[in-house]
């Protein structure tokens, strides 16, 4: 959205009276421990449908981006996140001003200003560092201004001299203030206006400034049919041991491109049991919080749909299955490197409670299995969305370029 012209001219007068920050030298506090960010689930949407749209063109985002376009210490920090039906957003603060950021792993700059209106802010002057930072998702963007101030996330990660986006222009973000971006590094490369350096994300500055003890973040849903329930939970610098019961297994980042871009693994799907029929051949694809639905391939979104007897719902753009057709539903078997992890009957529909949020009809069963929007063999097959990772720890290891999944209470939960 483009904000008043008053407010824009406001800003781009800022820029000019602008003045570089200088890259001061930072203590290490030696008494750093994790931080626990807590978040809550969206409802942004009216339908489905576009629900699916906006999914399938993050897919492509991710598939047709590139670069050119636009110590341990101590213990972690958690933070709260609230659980909204779309995605998961959470509060940080900035300059003593509260924004509501969508919590992203499948991009990696943090910016605020989609909404200037309701917060009128303005990065203070001497933050600026008069470059511009623009970047472009799947379902909108964002072109504005660089500055470098302090974020506060969580329940006392305070991290200084963090950069980010200050939007004067943006689309697609109406209902949140920006993004938190918390994927890999790399994907700050070339969104700068000036420059084709990279940003360090949150993430990065925390752990090179001494405030968490190590360099990565855990992420813990929880399955919902509340529309306000706060039933998420980001670590910043550790792994919070209560929100899994089994063993957490690690796989690489997958080697294959674009999906080694992102939070990518290699894994094959199977309906049925672990040697049962094949839904998708082992392939690589990228797990993601800013993705709703599950995707796959779709010539495997077809054999899904064969395995399952599901129609095509024209109000949703969901499959919809019977009554008894669910109470046939098979489960599906994720393998992930050695490692199957199930995805239960009642893993793979929508929650019941919440059918009128998307557009549907109440007493409907709905699949979150979708299609991505292209065959198989691009290199990025799959997307594990929201709903995927609701039913599993997920831990993204950026040290050591690794993705971590668990079990949790909440894996063969039934609440759908």
């Amino acid at each position: 959205m483009l904000a008043g012209l008053d407010f824009v001219s406001a800003a781009l007068l800022t820029l000019c009276l602008s003045l570089a920050v200088p890259a001061d030298a930072l203590l290490i506090r030696k008494d750093a421990s994790p931080v626990t960010l807590p978040f809550a689930r969206r409802f942004n949407v009216t339908g489905a449908a576009k629900l699916l749209e906006i999914d399938q063109a993050k897919a492509k985002a991710f598939k047709n981006r590139t670069r050119a376009a636009a110590t341990s210490v101590g213990a972690p920090f958690n933070a709260p996140a609230t659980n909204q039906a779309v995605d998961y957003v959470t509060t940080v603060t900035i300059s003593g001003k509260e924004f509501t950021l969508l919590i992203d792993t499948g991009s990696s700059n943090t910016w605020v200003g989609a909404r200037p209106i309701e917060n009128a802010f303005l990065p203070p002057v001497l933050s600026l560092t008069g470059n511009l930072m623009s970047v472009t998702y799947g379902s909108g963007f964002f072109t504005g201004l660089e500055f470098m101030d302090t974020i506060t996330v969580g329940n006392g990660l305070t991290i200084a001299n963090q950069p980010m986006g200050f939007a004067l222009v943006s689309e697609g973000f109406t209902d949140v203030d920006g993004i938190i971006g918390i994927g890999p590094a790399d994907l700050t490369c070339g969104t700068l206006v000036l420059g084709t350096q990279c940003i360090p994300t949150v993430t990065d500055s925390a752990f090179s400034q001494g405030l968490i003890p190590q360099h990565m973040i855990s992420i813990s849903f929880e399955p919902t049919t509340s529309v306000d329930d706060a039933n998420g939970e980001l670590t910043f610098g550790g792994i919070d041991s209560s929100k899994f019961n089994g063993p957490l297994e690690f796989v690489p980042i997958t080697s294959t491109s674009p999906s080694n871009e992102f939070v990518g693994i290699d894994q094959s799907i199977t309906f049925g049991s672990p040697d049962g029929q094949t839904v998708l051949p082992l392939t690589s694809g990228v797990t993601d919080t800013g993705t709703t639905l599950l995707l796959i391939a779709s010539d495997a979104f077809a054999t899904y749909q064969n395995l399952t007897g599901g129609v095509l719902d024209p109000t949703t753009g969901l499959l919809k299955i019977t009554p008894e057709q669910f109470t046939n539903l098979k489960s599906l078997f994720f393998h992930v490197g050695s490692n199957t992890f199930e995805f239960t009957p009642n893993a793979q529909i929508w929650p019941r409670a919440l059918n009128s949020v998307i557009g549907g009809t109440d007493d409907a069963i709905y699949l979150v299995i979708n299609d991505i929007g292209s065959p198989s063999g691009e290199g990025l097959d799959f997307i594990d969305g929201m709903t995927f990772l609701e039913r599993f720890y997920y831990v993204f290891d950026i040290a050591n370029s690794r993705v971590g999944l668990a079990t949790t209470p909440f894996t063969r939960a039934t609440t759908n």
